[in-house]
């Protein structure tokens, strides 16, 4: 009677210890479950990735646009050809920051004999004797914001072919290079060891 009351006090002792575990391990049991079930996280959106400026070529300063429609046609090869120079028709008067078209009456000079019968010498005759200028349409025009002057340039040497190009090649006056945008103007001026400090261009000396 005694053993067998024994072996079911050991029975009852063994399943409580049974159920004591299961109590305590159902719920680990359980959270781990929720784990394993959860979707897996979607990687985070990326942003989409923007290319690298690309550094511009060595002649992208000599893109050439379309030149703009002149009042009468002039062809700088022909006329530089007879050996005229740049600054015989474009003066520089003070205060030096742009250099000038000729006045129709130096352009008569020649063009009083020489091909009066073309109509666009014959539309210059026009312009000369009710003493207008020519309203030619600048090719290159530097902002109102930036401080340009001509006579400081030529007097650090610079010469005309360095901005405008092979003009003496030209039948049409055509812009070659960026010099009238400030990339042009800070690229010349750091290769010819000029300053590029803002206030350099965009004070008045």
């Amino acid at each position: 009677m005694l053993q067998e009351f024994s072996k079911l006090s050991f029975f009852h002792v063994k399943s409580r210890a049974a159920i004591f575990v299961l109590l305590v391990s159902l719920p680990f049991a359980i959270v781990l479950h929720g784990f394993s079930a959860q979707e897996p996280t979607p990687p985070a959106a990326q942003e989409p990735t923007v290319p690298a400026a690309t550094a511009p070529s060595k002649d992208a300063s000599a893109t050439k646009s379309e030149p703009p429609a002149q009042p009468i046609p002039y062809s700088h090869k022909k006329h530089l050809a007879f050996g005229l120079k740049c600054q015989q028709c474009h003066i520089n008067p003070e205060p030096g920051d742009r250099m000038t078209f000729p006045a129709t009456s130096k352009c008569m000079a020649c063009h009083a004999t020489i091909a009066k019968d073309k109509p666009s010498i014959q539309k210059l005759a026009e312009f000369a004797k009710s003493n207008q200028p020519i309203p030619w349409v600048r090719v290159y025009v530097v902002s109102s914001w930036v401080y340009w002057n001509h006579r400081s340039h030529l007097e650090a040497k610079m010469t005309c072919e360095m901005c405008h190009g092979p003009v003496e090649e030209m039948k049409v006056m055509t812009k070659v290079s960026n010099v009238t945008t400030m990339a042009g103007c800070i690229d010349c001026h750091r290769k010819n060891d000029a300053s590029t400090g803002c206030r350099y261009c965009h004070t008045d000396k």
